[in-house]
């Protein structure tokens, strides 16, 4: 695959492309709803996974969201996901993905709809911390930016690395949007249960099985030549 510039800066998203953790934070929204008397069905509630909780709420219960109700539910769902995060790991490869990205000429940055704390899980799994000498050279969350599919926290990581040539590394249309918008490139993989032809179609340039067939492909995408 021919590339006009090389890039320098891979933009990683989380939940769904590193951690394994989609089907948590559905199943959490999902109680999370019911408790506050809305029964919102497990496959559209996955459709909106990628989005920050800001855009997710508002897309079942309109302008509801902005009052009592949505409170109700954000509250729910934080002692909700607390629990079931624990139970999530890295997708496999995920890994091997950042020990390669380590030795490639570019900056490493996550960026993530979650929340800050749901981001140091991820960070805790990959035996990161975020700081100097790390392997990720700055990490991005909700908490920073508009989340997803805005395309905000793309923006800002590459204003704090220093980067002008980026590609995004996500699961969601959320990342292919937020990308687009952001005048970036997008991968796609399928690991967090969204399909190839609707991230084709919501702007990913090439769509992988999972990690391990994107890792071995990854110079090809970079950019990267002998």
């Amino acid at each position: 695959m021919p590339q006009e510039q090389a890039v320098d800066t891979v933009v990683l998203d989380i939940d769904g492309t590193l951690v394994d953790s989609n089907y948590h934070h559905a199943l959490a929204w999902a109680r999370a709803f019911r408790a506050a008397g809305r029964d919102v069905p497990l496959w559209r509630i996955h459709r909106s996974i990628g989005m920050g909780g800001d855009r997710l709420v508002p897309r079942f219960i309109g302008t509801d969201a902005d009052g009592p109700l949505g409170d109700r539910i954000r509250e729910a769902w934080e002692r909700e996901v607390g629990a079931l995060l624990e139970e999530t790991v890295l997708l496999p490869f995920a890994g091997e993905l950042m020990e390669r990205l380590e030795d490639r000429p570019v900056k490493v940055v996550l960026a993530s709809s979650g929340k800050p704390d749901h981001v140091r899980r991820a960070l805790d799994l990959l035996g990161e911390r975020g700081d100097e000498g790390s392997a990720i050279d700055h990490v991005a969350s909700s908490q920073d930016a508009r989340t997803k599919p805005a395309p905000d926290l793309i923006d800002k990581a590459l204003a704090e690395v220093g980067g002008s040539h980026a590609v995004v590394i996500g699961d969601s249309v959320w990342d292919a949007h937020a990308a687009r918008r952001a005048g970036s490139r997008m991968v796609g993989v399928l690991t967090g249960g969204f399909g190839a032809a609707e991230l084709t179609d919501a702007g990913a340039e090439r769509v992988f099985d999972d990690l391990a067939d994107l890792v071995d492909s990854l110079d090809e995408i970079l950019g990267v030549r002998d």
